[in-house]
């Protein structure tokens, strides 16, 4: 009875704790509501809406209908026409579509004749979701008008796979995994700096100290960089050797983008050891942010895909842009400066993590 009536005790002290600690119990209720919900509405294997852009030569009345009854399927997003070849195969480089539709001058003799595929659907081979999604499209026929439907008129689709002919899923994994495993490594390790200082004692000698607080900040982060390019190097490498995955673009430009990446992250970790008063809240707060950035930047699921709900909400998220540009670079060898507005979206989320993070600083210890 008595053994009884102490586990009571300390039970009832620990409700008590934990109905003072208001961030912890935040997050006791808030990440199975947020995360039900949100990856509720976002995680959907029935991919629609993929950007699009197409190619019409023929111009035709058979065409047209082409890109109508392609529209009418809600999988393709068409966005634009374009005049040329070329012009798809750039958005395609740039991650602008990825799906692009090219018809030829000759479709409407080719739908008659059935000698060969009458257009050709151009699919982004770095992510095998959505070639399977140009494989669905291959099924929907065009028919005259002024005849009625006969076997052997369905329009044949050629599908191409870009940038990933053997259609391996470790060319779409690697790439992305390396900004999963910098997110991971660089928030945790800088989400428990702070609090690591203050439960062990050497916060106030921090604060007798004439340092300033952009130099302790920026020192805190300085060493943890030279670690996130220790595990880039080591993924990239492993990738390429082990699983063949090419190294299309520039070293130096998957350099720049991991460096503007891993500062990304510390500053976020930064900003959560000012927010949190123990390591395990640190540690919540990092897996606050992991398990979204996983389901939503793209790693997982196709991008277009998810609805715009949650595309906004996967726009704040650093993986999203770092996913881009590793694909980009690696995978399409695509230029930096054509992904220009993904390093600023990172440059924009570092400066206003790192600045809440100085002030917050700089307000504790006044």
């Amino acid at each position: 009875m008595k053994s009884l009536i102490r586990i009571f005790s300390i039970m009832r002290k620990e409700f008590r704790q934990l109905g003072r600690d208001r961030l912890t119990f935040g997050m006791i209720v808030g990440i199975p509501l947020i995360q039900l919900l949100m990856f509720g509405y976002a995680i959907n294997t029935d991919v629609r809406n993929l950007s699009t852009a197409y190619v019409d030569e023929a111009d035709s009345h058979l065409s047209r209908r082409l890109v109508s009854d392609l529209r009418a399927t809600q999988v393709v997003n068409i966005r634009q026409r374009v005049s040329s070849v070329q012009e798809l195969n750039g958005l395609m480089d740039v991650g602008s579509i990825s799906i692009g539709i090219y018809i030829p001058d000759d479709f409407d003799r080719r739908v008659l004749q059935r000698d060969r595929p009458a257009l050709q659907l151009l699919a982004d081979g770095t992510d095998p979701i959505l070639l399977g999604v140009a494989q669905q499209l291959t099924a929907i026929p065009v028919r005259f008008d002024s005849q009625p439907p006969m076997p052997g008129t369905d329009v044949l689709m050629e599908v191409r796979n870009f940038y990933n002919p053997e259609r391996r899923s470790a060319v779409n994994i690697v790439p992305g995994l390396v900004g999963v495993i910098l997110t991971m490594t660089m928030v945790i390790f800088t989400a428990v700096a702070i609090v690591r200082e203050k439960e062990r004692g050497n916060l106030e000698l921090l604060i007798n100290t004439p340092i300033k607080t952009p130099e302790l900040m920026l020192g805190k982060i300085f060493p943890y960089i030279f670690i996130g390019l220790i595990q880039l190097v080591i993924v990239l490498a492993l990738g390429r050797y082990l699983f063949q995955v090419p190294i299309r673009g520039s070293e130096l430009h998957i350099l720049l983008a991991s460096l503007l990446f891993i500062a990304t992250n510390l500053s976020l970790g930064l900003l959560f050891s000012t927010v949190a008063t123990t390591q395990f809240q640190a540690m919540q707060m990092t897996f606050f942010l992991l398990l979204p950035s996983i389901l939503l930047s793209g790693f997982m699921f196709p991008f277009d895909g998810m609805p715009i709900l949650a595309q906004r909400i996967a726009e704040v998220l650093p993986l999203t842009h770092f996913n881009r540009l590793m694909r980009g670079i690696v995978l399409r060898g695509t230029d930096i400066m054509n992904l220009w507005d993904e390093m600023a979206a990172l440059a924009m989320v570092m400066l206003v993590a790192l600045t809440l993070a100085i002030a917050r600083f700089r307000k504790r210890l006044d």
